[in-house]
């Protein structure tokens, strides 16, 4: 007669796996089928996306592709009135940021991270590339825009001459443009001060929207590739556009990382002119041989 733990020594191991099964299943389950269905409470997502009054509708929306307003109206530094699309350049890309003068902070911090990279881009303002601010408040004044643009060019070591040009206007031409681009900003009569965003556009020469910068450190790298890429290959040399095609804008971390596949097809390239001419080389070397024969 089998003793009792015959029956039992088989079963144990069994029940013991089963027991590490649902263990692991429970563990592997997603929250979504757990009890509460995986579901933050509501008091801590209302709480998460309590913003402050001032800061609710400040947002940038994008739109990739589409065109600014080039009949917008403002006026230069000079007091003279001009339409966004004659201050555009029609051959080359261009760095539009919205801001205003009497700005707190965020606008300085913008436009001197603005400065820095411009600095350091490799490109030269009014050759590769041209610079358009536009006061996004309506009280603002000819005579202040000149003043930013003096002291931001001369902060470059660029003559007063070089194409950055700093425009205010009325409150309708102001919200066409910033409506175009996606700029969301809002006023706090409270504090007499605008909350918007900080982000640096980048148009192509035809005048459409080709990229978001945003933040207040713009990576040389990042700001010379979307000039570049906004230019369709129209400047920079011919080094910067090979390595363009390397580079590829990655919409999640909003910065351009190094894409394999261009890489791949450079490489091709490389072997193909290497292959091409080693069999140049030793045809010429066969007819050489046979013309001395």
């Amino acid at each position: 007669m089998m003793s009792i733990l015959s029956y039992i020594s088989p079963c144990a191991p069994r029940r013991g796996m089963l027991a590490a099964m649902a263990l692991l299943l429970a563990t592997a389950l997603p929250a979504s089928a757990m009890p509460g269905g995986g579901k933050t409470p509501r008091a801590i997502v209302e709480a998460q996306s309590d913003a402050p009054p001032q800061l609710k509708g400040v947002d940038v929306e994008e739109h990739l592709g589409e065109p600014v307003p080039l009949q917008t109206r403002f006026i230069d530094g000079s007091g003279q009135e001009v339409t966004l699309g004659s201050v555009l350049p029609k051959t080359r890309p261009t760095l539009l940021t919205l801001v205003y003068y009497n700005c707190p902070m965020l606008c300085n911090l913008v436009l001197n991270a603005q400065v820095k990279t411009m600095r350091e881009l490799g490109l030269e303002l009014g050759q590769d590339y041209e610079a358009v601010t536009v006061s996004v408040d309506p009280e603002d004044t000819p005579a202040m825009s000149n003043e930013r643009r003096r002291k931001h060019l001369q902060s470059m070591g660029k003559p007063e001459s070089a194409p950055w040009h700093f425009l205010t206007g009325t409150d309708e031409q102001i919200h066409r443009l910033a409506d175009a681009v996606g700029f969301k900003y809002t006023y706090d009569a409270s504090t007499r001060q605008y909350a918007h965003p900080a982000v640096v556009m980048v148009l192509t020469p035809e005048g459409s929207i080709s990229r978001y910068l945003y933040g207040t450190d713009f990576p040389a790298k990042d700001t010379k590739l979307a000039l570049l890429e906004a230019a369709g290959g129209r400047v920079g040399t011919s080094l910067d556009r090979v390595v363009m095609s390397c580079f590829k804008y990655d919409t999640a971390t909003r910065r351009y990382g190094f894409y394999i596949f261009g890489f791949i097809r450079l490489g091709g390239m490389a072997v193909f002119l290497a292959l091409a001419t080693m069999l140049i080389y030793f045809w010429r070397r066969e007819l050489k041989k046979g013309a001395a024969a």
